[in-house]
C-alpha cells in the first residue's frame, strides 16, 4: 500500500494536495463540495478584519498559460466569514484559515479568531502583490514578518504558516525570518506580479492595471523558490504555482515541497484534479520503489 500521508508541523493530512486560497474557499457550501473531492486540505479565501470590496471589474485576465488577477482583497470580514467556517468545520478535511492585515497587531486579533472558530491552522498573507498597505507590500521585508509571525505564536496554539512572494530579492531571508520567529512552515510562492494591455483599447486591462499572473507560467520560478528554500529552512514547505499535473506535483516533491497547493488548475479541470493528482503520485510512486510520498520530497538535492 502507497501511502501518500504527509506531515505539517503537527497537522497530518491523508494527501499532500491543498486547496489555494482564493479559489471555492468563500462560502461553507464551496468547502463542503471541495473537502468531497479527495483533497487533503482546505485553505479559506483571505479574509480581513472588516467587510471589503475589492477592485472593480475587469479583475481577472484569461492568458492561454495561466491567469492574471487583481481581485483586491475582497471578503466579507471575520465576523460574517465565522458563519462559513462554522457550517464547514466538521466538512471531513482540516480548514486552514487564510488571513491578511497591515500589521502585527491586526494579524494576532484575526489568528485568535480563526482559532477560536476552530480552523486547523493559520496561513498568513504577506504576499498578494496587488493590495496597498498588505501583501506583498509588507511581507518583503524581514524585520516586519518576523514580529508579525512571533506575535503571532506567542497568543495561538495552532500551526502558522507564512504565504511568501515571489517578487523579492530576499526571498530566503524572508523565510529564515519565519523559521526564525517560531513559524510552523511556509508557503511559496504566491502570484507573480504581472500586467496585460489591451491594443485595442491602448489601455490595461485590469482596472487596478497591475495583477499577479498564476497558472503553469509560474511553475519554474516555483519550482526554483522551493529548491532554494529548501536548502535554507528546516521547517517544512508547501509548494505552489502551476501545478496541473501528477508530474507537476512530483516535481514539487522533489525540489523539497512536503505538501502542495492547487488553485488555477481547479479552473481548468474542475474539483478531479486532485484525485487525478493523488492517482499519479501513487502509480509513480509505485512504480519508482517507494512506499510513501515524503520518501521522495527534496531528493532532487541528492547530487553525486
Amino acid at each position: 500500500m502507497i501511502s501518500l500521508q504527509t506531515k505539517l508541523s503537527n497537522l497530518v493530512l491523508s494527501n499532500p494536495t491543498i486547496l489555494a486560497s482564493g479559489i471555492l474557499g468563500e462560502t461553507a457550501g464551496c468547502i463542503n463540495a471541495v473537502a468531497k473531492s479527495g483533497v487533503g486540505a482546505i485553505v479559506t479565501k483571505s479574509i480581513g478584519s472588516v467587510p471589503k470590496e475589492g477592485y472593480p471589474n475587469p479583475t481577472v485576465v484569461e492568458l492561454e498559460f495561466g491567469y492574471i488577477n487583481a481581485m483586491g482583497l475582497p471578503n466579507p470580514g471575520i465576523d460574517e466569514f465565522e458563519k462559513e467556517i462554522i457550517d464547514s468545520i466538521s466538512c471531513g478535511v482540516p480548514i486552514i484559515g487564510s488571513i491578511f492585515a497591515s500589521d502585527e497587531t491586526e494579524f494576532t486579533y484575526l489568528g485568535k479568531r480563526m482559532e477560536k472558530i476552530g480552523v486547523a491552522a493559520l496561513e498568513l498573507n504577506l504576499s498578494c502583490p496587488h493590495a496597498k498597505g498588505y501583501g506583498m507590500e509588507i511581507g518583503i521585508d524581514p524585520e516586519i514578518v518576523r514580529k508579525i509571525v512571533s506575535k503571532i505564536k506567542d497568543e495561538i496554539r495552532i500551526p502558522v504558516f507564512a504565504k511568501l512572494t515571489p517578487n523579492t530579492h530576499r526571498l530566503i531571508d524572508v523565510a529564515k525570518a519565519v523559521e526564525e520567529a517560531g513559524g510552523d512552515g511556509v508557503v511559496a510562492i504566491n502570484t507573480v506580479k504581472a500586467m496585460s494591455i489591451s491594443i485595442d483599447l491602448k489601455r490595461p486591462v485590469l482596472a487596478n492595471r497591475y495583477g499577479g499572473l498564476s497558472g503553469p507560467a509560474i511553475r519554474p520560478i516555483g519550482i526554483r523558490c522551493v529548491y532554494e528554500l529548501y536548502e535554507a529552512l528546516n521547517i517544512p514547505i508547501i509548494g505552489v504555482g502551476g501545478i496541473v499535473t501528477w508530474k507537476d506535483a512530483v516535481e514539487y516533491l522533489m525540489a523539497g515541497a512536503t505538501a502542495l497547493q492547487i488553485g488555477s488548475a481547479v479552473q481548468k479541470k474542475g474539483l478531479r484534479v486532485f484525485k487525478d493528482i493523488n492517482n499519479g503520485l501513487r502509480k509513480f510512486l509505485e512504480r519508482e520503489g517507494y512506499s510513501a510520498v515524503n520518501e521522495i520530497v527534496g531528493v532532487a538535492h541528492e547530487l553525486p
